[in-house]
């Protein structure tokens, strides 16, 4: 999967790597919800749960036409180049997610149900994956971006402190992209 969505961006920004370790799960935003790393299993969820989008919605049907599906997605999470952080509710149901590439620095997708907009729950998936990237080693991650000013996206990414690169990708998208502060070393020993 991460081959058919994930956009070839990298190349037009420059990415660039340095390391650290996993997201690991907690409470995320005002209701019960809990968000945890993305496993395997999430992917069938995932992938039924991006067709009931209130924004940018795509069916089954149409991933499948993009050669995504459950399986390819779970392959990509197994293999470690689609991790992901996901929000259940107090059921253990999906409320959202966002994935993004681990080859390429690239926020893939951050989607939510409707009945969990406003609640600063994309905020938190999109945080804890911008996070799960930097302990990848990614200093600059990107993402592709509505370029009508109307569309709910254009400006929650913009607020969060993604800038545009004044590229757009092969979908017509704005690419935006986060620089990541460097990590602080501590001083040397005299």
């Amino acid at each position: 999967m991460a081959a058919a969505i994930v956009h070839n961006a990298s190349t037009l920004l420059g990415s660039t790597k340095a390391g650290c370790g996993p997201v690991a799960p907690a409470e995320c935003g005002p209701m019960p919800l809990r968000c945890r790393p993305a496993v395997p299993e999430d992917a069938p969820a995932c992938v039924a749960l991006r067709g009931r989008t209130r924004e940018n919605a795509i069916s089954v049907q149409r991933l499948q036409a993009l050669g995504i599906t459950a399986q390819s997605w779970a392959d990509d999470i197994r293999s470690g180049a689609l991790p992901g952080q996901v929000a259940l509710d107090a059921n253990g149901a999906l409320a959202g997610y966002c994935f993004g590439a681990r080859d390429s620095g690239e926020i893939v997708v951050l989607a939510l149900l409707p009945a969990f907009e406003g609640l600063g729950l994309g905020r938190q998936l999109l945080a804890r994956m911008v996070q799960q990237l930097a302990s990848l080693g990614w200093q600059r991650l990107f993402l592709g971006c509505s370029t009508d000013p109307a569309s709910r996206s254009h400006g929650f990414y913009r607020h969060l402190g993604w800038r545009s690169t004044g590229q757009l990708d092969a979908n017509g998208d704005e690419i935006l992209a986060l620089h990541l502060p460097l990590p602080k070393t501590p001083p040397e020993d005299p």
